[in-house]
């Protein structure tokens, strides 16, 4: 997210497991209350008319059916909604109808089972609104999401569904359940007294309206953050880009054109844009302008300003956890994670803060040394460094302490031959296949590529991968990974759809894209994530999400190969030549791996803290940017450094609750990485197969079948160690 699926994607609590309910229950479930009432009036007419419109019909072709995205028309998903919704609504009509005393067998099953149509839909629309939006998907997506979180709000809350989850519940250890059963009944029952199972009536209206104004202020947000996304720093001089590599000066100049101006060069507002010019761009008067632009996002007091939005958001969340019994909006998206609680979460981030801190101090020295020495040169201005100053003057410092120049490395990563690297890893780790069949299947852009799934020792179809890779206008930032289709066995055995989503900047026509090293580890970040879902087997798919702090974790173990050798000398080769990464050149990259940790800590970290603190307290901040300011001065944020995501453009915490109070997630997952690649490096190494089969079997196949707690011990043989963190990042352990 944001590295998430977009939050339609999901929202379905009929498919998805219990354990995302914590997560999206706000965004489902109804009784007959109020809204859409007419819509939802003929559920028997509007499932005979389904297949009138395409984003409702069930999927066609091969690999059990792909989706329909040539047929995909952002008209057509009003119809869509109401019919597809009238539909779930007469599936979970007929379970609290059912005359039968409630079973785990009618009721916990059909529940599963129901919304099969409307996990399509959203599959559609998250794609539509977060790789191919415009101004009319955002007119929609504001109509439309308050009236989906109502609609499936008030299902969940619906008192005669609760008194059937809850009769299950009471007599689970009498009812021949085994134990994924009794978990799913148990975990369920949980859950929908957490979310509101229990309040009175005139609460449950509450609640319903809260979450309905909260989903339209996610899509204002995120409408209103796509709108500064969209924005250019325009270039007419091209001297201004000295120290710019060619293939990314003409891409600009492409990009230019492509926005009718010719003869100069486009920086997009985003990431992947900005920071090549961070990093390399000499001009200092640039590389300031791009930075603000960059960092301003959503913070500019005008039309796409964010700041009033996230406040309202606030306010909503802490009304929402009191209403439901709850001390903060953190305690409530905190009580089914692996974490529990705030002070926990916040427990291990102060336990690295300070050594992040101590370390940016450190790099801040070598920087200022650097720029000091050449104004005495003469080479320069004498300056302070500043933060459009850190990559800049970081690269230098990684040339005078390791003989590394990023430059150097970047023409080794072909954005195609990583892509085969990672295949290739996958398929010597978890003997996953890729054959590419691109052109022969719908896709959503002519620039997404897809591939055939399938298992090396038995040529059985696990499912397609879907993979988009560069940024254009209507998609919003970051990379993110998501599931068309998830696997379930209940109901007969369902292949995986699955795909990953990036903004790489593309070459110039005719050039091979070449991506940073960062980039490189967001590719296998990414595709972490969907050998998760491609290698998971479970039978109910109510045990199939993770919790938010476990979710990172096989994506960020993932990034551990791409450094391998064996990737390195067979897919890291150079663009014009052929030839592999030289050996030297490896032991240069291996050698500065700590280097710069204290920035990419503390970028992070300061974000994880900030989004803690701010959901951790009874009384929401009104002003934003004071909130912000305030708390990154009594945590003592070093002023060369911006947080990673500045409130007022933070999409992990405001298009979605996703993340919010979660952000953690990732430094808790990291975690458990550091002290899985432990496990590999005191067996055989990055290839071994028994600490591989292991992590397979127990952890990524299993979704959320037992606690994941237990299943990492089941692993490991103990609690990760948090050492292995620290010596991952090359700070002091004591």
């Amino acid at each position: 997210m944001p590295r998430s699926a977009p939050r339609y994607a999901r929202r379905q609590i009929f498919r998805r497991a219990s354990t995302l309910l914590a997560s999206t229950a706000m965004l489902m479930g109804m009784s007959q209350m109020t809204i859409l009432a007419a819509e939802t009036a003929k559920p028997a007419a509007a499932t005979a008319t389904a297949g009138e419109n395409p984003m409702l019909a069930p999927w066609t072709g091969p690999f059990e059916g792909v989706p329909p995205w040539d047929k995909m028309d952002p008209e057509l998903f009003p119809d869509a909604f109401a019919k597809g919704m009238a539909e779930t609504r007469a599936q979970v009509q007929a379970v609290i109808d059912n005359p039968a005393a409630p079973t785990f067998e009618n009721t916990h099953v059909p529940m599963m089972l129901a919304g099969d149509t409307m996990e399509r839909l959203f599959a559609l629309w998250g794609v539509q609104t977060s790789n191919k939006s415009n101004d009319r998907v955002e007119d929609i997506d504001a109509e439309w999401s308050p009236k989906l979180t109502t609609f499936y709000t008030e299902l969940f809350l619906e008192p005669r569904l609760f008194a059937r989850y809850k009769t299950v519940y009471d007599k689970r250890h009498e009812s021949g359940l085994n134990a994924q059963q009794i978990r799913i009944v148990e975990r369920s029952y949980e859950e929908m007294v957490r979310d509101g199972a229990n309040l009175s009536p005139a609460d449950k209206t509450k609640l319903v309206a809260l979450n309905s104004k909260l989903e339209g202020l996610f899509s204002t947000f995120s409408s209103k953050l796509l709108g500064d996304e969209k924005l250019y720093t325009f270039v007419t001089d091209k001297a201004e880009l000295a120290g710019l590599e060619p293939g990314f000066v003409a891409s600009l100049a492409s990009a230019a054109e492509a926005n009718g101006k010719p003869g100069q060069w486009a920086i997009k507002n985003t990431r992947s844009s900005a920071q090549p010019v961070l990093q390399g761009a000499t001009n200092r008067k640039l590389r300031e302008k791009v930075w603000r632009a960059f960092v301003d996002r959503g913070d500019n007091g005008d039309a796409n300003d964010t700041n009033a939005t996230i406040a309202e958001i606030l306010k909503l969340r802490q009304q929402r956890a009191e209403l439901l019994g709850f001390p903060t909006h953190a305690h409530y998206r905190m009580a089914d994670t692996m974490a529990k609680t705030p002070e926990a979460a916040m427990g291990l981030m102060m336990k690295v803060w300070p050594a992040a801190v101590a370390r940016v101090k450190e790099e801040v020295a070598d920087m200022q040394a650097i720029a000091d020495a050449e104004a005495k040169a003469g080479k320069g201005p004498k300056i302070t460094i500043e933060p459009w100053d850190y990559r800049f003057y970081a690269e230098k410092v990684r040339k005078a302490k390791y003989d590394l120049d990023e430059s150097e490395v970047k023409p080794y990563l072909q954005l195609d031959k990583l892509v085969e690297g990672m295949f290739w890893s996958a398929g010597q780790l978890y003997d996953l296949g890729f054959r590419e069949n691109t052109g022969t299947i719908p896709v959503f852009d002519p620039k997404v590529r897809t591939f055939e799934v399938y298992n090396l020792k038995t040529n059985e179809n696990v499912g397609v991968f879907y993979l988009d890779n560069f940024a254009r206008d209507g998609k919003r930032s970051g990379a993110w990974m998501t599931t068309y289709r998830s696997q379930q066995t209940l109901g007969g055995e369902r292949n995986v759809l699955a795909s990953n989503n990036n903004n790489f900047t593309e070459a110039a026509k005719g050039e091979p894209t070449l991506i940073s090293l960062d980039d490189a580890q967001t590719l296998f970040h990414e595709f972490g994530h969907g050998i998760h879902y491609l290698l998971q087997q479970v039978y109910y798919p109510a045990l199939a999400g993770v919790p938010r702090d476990f979710v990172e974790y096989p994506s960020q173990v993932n990034e551990n190969w791409l450094m391998t050798p064996e990737v390195l000398s067979k897919y890291a080769t150079h663009y014009k030549t052929g030839e592999p990464m030289p050996q030297a050149l490896v032991d240069k990259i291996l050698a500065s791996d700590k280097f710069n940790q204290g920035f990419s800590t503390v970028e992070y970290l300061s974000s994880a803290i900030v989004d803690m603190k701010l959901h951790d307290r009874k009384t929401p901040p009104t002003d934003i940017d004071a909130f912000e300011r305030d708390t990154l001065a009594e945590i003592g944020m070093p002023k060369e450094i911006v947080m990673r995501h500045r409130l007022p453009q933070f999409g992990h915490l405001f298009s979605s609750d996703a993340y919010s109070a979660g952000y953690y997630s990732y430094l808790w997952s990291e975690t458990m990485d550091a002290d899985t690649w432990a496990a590999f490096t005191e067996a055989g190494g990055p290839w071994d197969r028994t600490v591989a089969d292991k992590f397979r079997t127990i952890l990524l196949m299993t979704g959320n079948e037992t606690d994941r707690a237990e299943a990492y011990r089941a692993f490991r043989g103990r609690d990760p160690d948090v050492k292995a963190l620290l010596r991952k990042r090359g700070f002091p352990t004591e």
